[in-house]
């Protein structure tokens, strides 16, 4: 299959389509813009996610699973959605189902398969960061999606780290770093040899070790890459009593050479030792004034606009430039009618940004939200213009939310914890409808095919029709909850629950 770049001024030109052409899924939200529309058409409606085989309660047996081409897999808990080019699909999830025997116990995973088949092809297994749940929760894995760019991937592991890899795995030779061995297995264990179905490492950053960061429970979120620069939030958080950031002064959001992985720039805007609990958003790509500019969920709960090139300070920093700032908070989820602030994480109290930002048409879509533990709380839903950095409208009859929203043709589709999804006007904020799914989510909404597609708590996948007028098309039934987001590529819908990745087509 031919090799696509996305670098460069690719990025612009899929900034300024109102719909993701067919074709591939290269990277969490589909695009630079992190918009959840897909242009795939002719995707099934009746699906099932099919039982359990006889001999063997890990595998799905595809009989019994309705208009699936495949079905694979992964370990006990997967969190990251799936992303697809180049004849792959990588998915983030841990190691309980080993695929290298030598490599064993809790570890986050990324796993490649071939697009065509599912056949599994390779796997990269990242040890536990030392210090415990504090920093890197147990069987989380990895839950970032992997960008595809060419014949490179890039993903956030558990450890903290920006790691670039040669999406041919170790079967065409060791390039780049050479210590693979050593790495997946842990400094304090001996080296193992590795083989073809084992990752190919080309670089990595470590932000824990090169900027002090200071993960809070995992590090989470996925990166974008714009005119050779990636993007990636640091999840730089709360210590474990909730109390206060270790790190208040390390940077939130980065900036990296794709080639080398060398610092190009961090922000600096003090979103730190102003972050409520997390920084777990990812960052999307859209433009100011003709020009490229990165739109960052801070874990303050406010929505930040950056320059993509930083500018040095007198102490020889590459300060990533701020463009403007906007409270995706209401007032009154800050401080009561007192004047009082609230406390965080009570009910009307303020939220960070989990979900994507979303850029589409000249605005900002963005939601906030919290750690699931914390249950439900006072949302809202935000349009800011890209320009000003002023909110056009709000929308406060929706939850906490942890998802991104999809916008098309004038309307925003976003879900809420709660299991409700919402039809928004796009441009005024009017409700349209709202369904109630009657289970948690944690994913987001997919509009593809005329349908909008969400998956829940529950094992639930619900498809309604897109459009102003709410209609239930469907549900599939999975086993298992779905707790990432469904995913369409090359005429295939993508479903994956906590335990299995499947593809499905007429």
């Amino acid at each position: 299959m031919k090799t696509i770049t996305r670098s460069g001024f690719l990025a612009a030109i899929l900034l300024t389509s109102p719909l993701m052409p067919g074709g591939s899924w290269a990277e969490w939200g589909g695009g630079p813009s992190k918009n959840m529309i897909s242009g795939e058409k002719g995707l099934p409606l009746e699906i099932s996610g099919g039982e359990e085989a006889e001999d063997n309660e890990k595998e799905i047996d595809l009989s019994t699973a309705k208009n699936c081409k495949w079905v694979v897999t992964l370990g006990s808990e997967a969190y990251g959605s799936p992303t697809i080019a180049n004849g792959l699909v990588l998915v983030g999830t841990n190691n309980e189902n080993p695929r290298n025997p030598a490599i064993e116990g809790d570890r986050g995973v990324v796993m490649a398969f071939s697009a065509k088949g599912g056949k599994f092809l390779w796997q990269l297994t990242v040890p536990k960061l030392s210090g415990g749940d504090e920093v890197d929760w147990e069987y989380l894995g990895i839950c970032s999606s992997t960008l595809i760019d060419g014949d490179r991937g890039y993903v956030l592991t558990n450890r903290g780290e920006v790691t670039c890899l040669d999406l041919k795995g170790l079967a065409d030779g060791n390039d780049g770093f050479a210590e693979e061995g050593s790495y997946m297995t842990g400094a304090d264990k001996k080296p193992v040899k590795l083989g073809p179905t084992d990752a190919d490492i080309l670089w990595t950053y470590d932000m824990p070790k090169s900027l002090g960061v200071v993960p809070h429970n995992i590090t989470s979120s996925s990166v974008t890459l714009v005119q050779g620069r990636i993007f990636a939030t640091t999840s730089n958080g709360v210590d474990d009593a909730h109390e206060h950031t270790p790190a208040p002064k390390s940077p939130c959001l980065i900036s990296l050479d794709a080639k080398t992985g060398k610092l190009l720039g961090q922000e600096q805007a003090g979103i730190g030792k102003r972050t409520l609990h997390c920084n777990w958003s990812s960052p999307c790509v859209g433009m100011i004034d003709g020009k490229p500019a990165v739109f960052f969920g801070g874990g303050d709960g406010f929505l930040y606009a950056f320059d993509l090139k930083a500018e040095e300070t007198a102490g020889g920093e590459l300060v990533l430039k701020e463009l403007w700032r906007c409270d995706a908070n209401a007032k009154d989820y800050r401080t009561n009618d007192k004047g009082e602030p609230r406390d965080y994480p009570s009910y009307k109290g303020p939220s960070e940004i989990v979900g994507t930002p979303v850029f589409a048409d000249g605005k900002v879509y963005v939601t906030i939200g919290q750690d699931p533990e914390n249950g439900d709380g006072v949302g809202m839903l935000s349009c800011v213009d890209a320009k000003t950095g002023k909110a056009d409208w709000t929308y406060q009859k929706i939850s906490r939310s942890l998802s991104t929203p999809s916008v098309r043709e004038g309307v925003v589709y976003i879900s809420d914890f709660s299991g409700r999804v919402h039809c928004v006007d796009a441009r005024t904020g009017k409700q349209n409808w709202v369904h109630d799914t009657l289970s948690r989510i944690w994913g987001s909404t997919l509009v593809a095919d005329g349908r909008i597609y969400i998956g829940t708590e529950d094992g639930e996948l619900i498809i309604l029709k897109e459009g102003k007028e709410l209609r239930e098309l469907a549900t599939a039934q999975f086993i298992g909850p779905i707790y990432s987001s469904p995913v369409a590529a090359n005429g295939t819908l993508y479903v994956q629950t906590q335990t299995h990745l499947y593809a499905f087509a007429k």
